[in-house]
């Protein structure tokens, strides 16, 4: 089962290219590889290779979170393979809350239980700093400056880094010479974290033991990694940007021996991605030229058919006037290939010359699925597109591929039961206090309460849908894929049982369009396993002869937007078409104003969706389009 990357159209064309080049704007060297797995691997390769080049013990640094997961995976593969063995290793974490709580709730909780469990390093070369009680101040100063003398010079320190360009718990403001210390987390940290902690922020530690930046440049090499759209921002600025106390990350632009392992998703924002013409040779496809000429005018600030040929020799963008030129033609053929991805008919216009339009317009009606990670991602995403899909006739389902279970606070299942008590509908309301108050930290909730929360989200999601006239007793369909359903946080590995419940309802329907997540960037990564999870449903139906006419859309949702030299397909909305989709994503009151899992954007869904889609009809009319109220996008996967 493989990792979900767009594929590429046009870019810098790398082969050949002299290393020096190839980085020219980066002052931390980047090596991007297509997806997280593929980087982990590469990275593996070269820590074994320095393992079994080093002479005595071997001193490694490893950073806590979620980051190095698939890294982890990758090093106990080759453990087993007897490629390599960590008992000359030393481990160094970088950090740890104080007082560490349990094992469960620990920072270090996935270096345990997903690569030390499993190679052959030896318990005291295990070192973490963690203080179990709280201790007066000059006993912690001893202790982190005894962890701060083992910790300095390490052979070898990898690390992740935050959204911010936090590394360990050295936040914004750091100091470079700081050493290993406790540090009070600030709110913004806390709140990140709270996600480990069912989302409840008040249980979050406030503390913690953080290895220095000062400590962390004594290592011998350090490699950075980074994975995701989330971390597309962070990497620009650590990369490219100058030193910045406030992205405590690029000091390590200093240390002599560093490099930063990416996937194309966290090195989106990087100049070779962004304007590779100003880097080297490119290869220029239609929707490349798009990027181009689009980027051109945000440079500018011309619309389209105002940009000149001194635009763009002056901007870099010779080679293209050379090649496709001249500038005039070039305007008009971009403005032509963006216009034509405006349509009101998401579906398909009947009876009409589909030539330019995005989506042909037979069949019509057309058969259509909205596959919805959460039972509220359909209406956030593209609500708007789904009133139009409805309204015109289409027979649309949507299916919610996971329960949303988790994301529901304990107070919000108390008020439905006290609702349900005053309207006289039974009294539970002491019962499921009881179900709440036996939970245990850090193991999965009580399934009878999971229960309840699913059928909040579920009953959520019904009206929703019922307000755009969509039938949900037959056309909404809740597939409660099992790998979600763990009770806690952390969720299970995606299966063929997730497959094959995908495989049932795609069978039933026989859609032609299909529309999925692809904002992969979503805290929580359960985006990205539903969206890999239809992917690989839809391998394993070829040669279904309905497939034949069915084409996949990829919409964005609450974390991130298509970039306009993507776009397939543009559904501009009306006013009233705003308004209808906000109070749908109002049904979702358990999302509403206390939602657990928000990421870093403090807003409500419908404050972001609004944002976002008005910000892309700007975008649109600064072009020299027409101007709409708002605009939903979708790329083409095929």
């Amino acid at each position: 089962m493989n990792k979900f990357t767009l594929p590429k159209d046009g870019g810098l064309i790398e082969e050949g290219l002299p290393i020096g080049i190839k980085h020219t704007f980066e002052r931390i060297p980047a090596h991007i590889y297509e997806d997280e797995t593929a980087a982990s691997e590469r990275l593996a390769e070269k820590i074994v290779e320095y393992i079994n080049s080093s002479e005595g013990t071997y001193r490694l640094g490893l950073t806590t979170g979620s980051s190095p997961v698939e890294l982890y995976k990758a090093l106990v593969r080759r453990h087993k393979a007897g490629e390599v063995s960590f008992a000359d290793v030393e481990i160094y974490s970088i950090d740890e809350y104080y007082p560490a709580p349990a094992d469960h709730y620990s920072r270090n909780r996935r270096l345990y239980e997903d690569f030390l469990a499993y190679v052959d390093v030896k318990p005291e070369n295990v070192h973490v700093p963690k203080l179990t009680e709280i201790h007066d101040s000059a006993y912690v100063a001893q202790f982190c400056a005894e962890y701060d003398a083992k910790a300095k010079n390490l052979d070898l320190l990898v690390m992740g880094t935050g959204e911010k360009g936090q590394i360990g718990f050295n936040e914004n403001g750091a100091s470079e010479k700081s050493r290993t210390r406790t540090v009070l987390l600030p709110y913004a940290s806390r709140k990140r974290q709270a996600r480990n902690f069912a989302g409840n922020i008040n249980e979050t530690p406030d503390k913690a033991i953080a290895m220095g930046i000062s400590t962390m440049m004594s290592a011998k090499k350090i490699h950075l990694i980074a994975w995701g759209e989330d971390k597309a921002d962070v990497v620009k600025r650590i990369v490219e940007d100058p030193v910045n106390p406030a992205c405590p990350a690029s000091y390590l632009q200093n240390h002599e021996s560093i490099s930063f392992y990416v996937d194309d998703n966290a090195a989106a924002q990087l100049t070779r991605n962004v304007a590779p013409w100003l880097v080297g040779p490119c290869e220029w496809t239609p929707k490349f030229i798009r990027k181009a000429v689009v980027w051109l005018c945000e440079q500018v600030h011309k619309p389209i058919l105002k940009l000149t040929q001194g635009d763009y020799l002056s901007n870099g963008l010779g080679e293209l006037l050379e090649l496709y030129g001249p500038y005039d033609k070039i305007n008009i053929k971009v403005f032509n290939d963006l216009q034509h991805t405006i349509s009101g008919w998401p579906g398909g216009k009947p009876n009409a010359d589909d030539s330019t339009r995005p989506v042909p317009s037979s069949p019509f009606p057309k058969r259509v699925v909205i596959f919805s990670p959460h039972p509220d991602d359909d209406v956030i995403s593209m609500g708007g597109t789904f009133i139009r899909l409805t309204e015109q006739g289409h027979d649309v389902h949507v299916a919610y591929e996971t329960s949303g279970n988790v994301a529901v606070h304990d107070d919000v299942v108390l008020q439905h039961m006290d609702a349900a008590r005053e309207l006289g509908f039974g009294d539970r309301f002491d019962e499921v206090k009881e179900i709440i108050a036996s939970k245990k930290p850090g193991q999965p909730e009580p399934r009878a309460l999971l229960e309840l929360k699913g059928a909040i989200r579920r009953s959520e999601a019904k009206s929703a849908v019922r307000s755009f006239g969509l039938n949900d007793e037959t056309n909404c369909h809740f597939l409660n894929l099992p790998f979600y359903e763990t009770g806690g946080i952390k969720k299970g590995q995606r299966t063929q049982a997730d497959i094959d419940i995908i495989i049932g309802l795609l069978q039933k329907v026989k859609p032609h369009q299909i529309y999925l997540a692809g904002d992969l960037a979503d805290p929580h990564g359960t985006h990205r396993v539903c969206t890999e999870a239809v992917l690989e449903a839809l391998n394993q139906l070829k040669g279904e002869a309905w497939l034949a006419e069915c084409h996949v859309w990829l919409y964005r949702g609450a974390w991130m937007e298509w970039e306009l030299g993507k776009v397939d397909m543009a559904v501009p909305l009306s006013p009233d078409e705003v308004i209808k989709k906000r109070h749908a994503i109002y049904r979702h009151l358990s999302q509403k104003d206390i939602v657990p899992f928000p990421g870093e954007d403090p807003r409500e869904f419908w404050q972001r969706a609004e944002e976002r889609t008005q910000n892309t009809a700007r975008l649109y009319d600064e072009l020299g389009m027409a101007e709409y109220q708002a605009i939903e996008v979708f790329v083409k996967l095929f």
